[in-house]
């Protein structure tokens, strides 16, 4: 699967599209194969660290949060 991914929040930190592996589902989760996405206000307030204390994420992390596509699992 390929990505948008950041390796540490920043202001100015370089955007890199990655191959990241596929994610491990659990009980309650849906696999979505995703034929558009954006990167909304929303993924640059994540990008900058203003959301860390609340949004906890593993670096790297996955930008992207407005998705098309088809639920595969």
């Amino acid at each position: 699967m390929k990505a948008f991914v950041v390796d540490k929040y920043n202001k100015k930190g370089i955007l890199r599209l990655a191959e990241m592996p596929e994610p491990v589902l659990g009980d309650n989760d849906v696999l979505v194969e995703v034929h558009a996405a954006a990167v909304n206000l929303l993924d640059s307030k994540v990008r900058t660290g203003e959301f860390k204390l609340i949004l906890p994420y593993r670096r790297p992390f996955i930008l992207g949060h407005d998705v098309a596509g088809r639920v595969v699992r």
